[in-house]
């Protein structure tokens, strides 16, 4: 016979020396939450301090932000490529981002890691469980000349219109 254990998705609490001990956001005298979207901004932060980082998010989510940015939609958003579980006392993070080419990706993986964990841990007092980097791309110097000449041209298709 065969047993199947069930995980729940959410963030298991953080160890402590005494079960039920009050942690950093917890005292006698109330208690701190602090929002996903919080964490979130944090880590993306953290994350684009990294060398080697080139831009942050996925193809989808950066074709999006172009699109938006033609029509005026405004910058790009803070937490572009990075979504966070938040728990009462624990956090985990997923980063999904655009290596430069040429980068050791393996340690540039690793120090995202380290600069999401420590700003996260430093700043909000969230144990954070793992940080799970996904590269989706990697940016090669000519890509630059592209996006220039597409820009051209969006320029003169709206010198037109106007």
């Amino acid at each position: 016979m065969s047993e199947t254990t069930h995980r729940e998705a959410a963030v298991p609490r953080a160890r402590t020396e005494e079960s039920g001990a009050a942690g950093p956001l917890q005292s006698g005298k109330g208690k701190t939450t602090i929002a996903d979207g919080v964490v979130a901004k944090i880590a993306a932060m953290a994350a684009r301090d990294v060398s080697g980082v080139h831009e942050m998010g996925g193809a989808a989510g950066r074709a999006l932000n172009a699109v938006r940015g033609m029509v005026g939609g405004g910058d790009r958003p803070t937490t572009q490529g990075v979504s966070v579980e938040v728990g009462e006392r624990q956090a985990a993070v997923d980063v999904n981002l655009v290596a430069d080419y040429g980068v050791a990706i393996p340690d540039m993986a690793s120090a995202v890691r380290r600069n999401v964990i420590t700003a996260v841990e430093r700043m909000c007092g969230l144990e954070v469980t793992e940080v799970n980097v996904k590269v989706d791309d990697v940016y090669l110097p000519g890509d630059d000349k592209q996006s220039g000449d597409q820009k051209k041209s969006q320029q003169q298709e709206e010198s037109r219109v106007r």
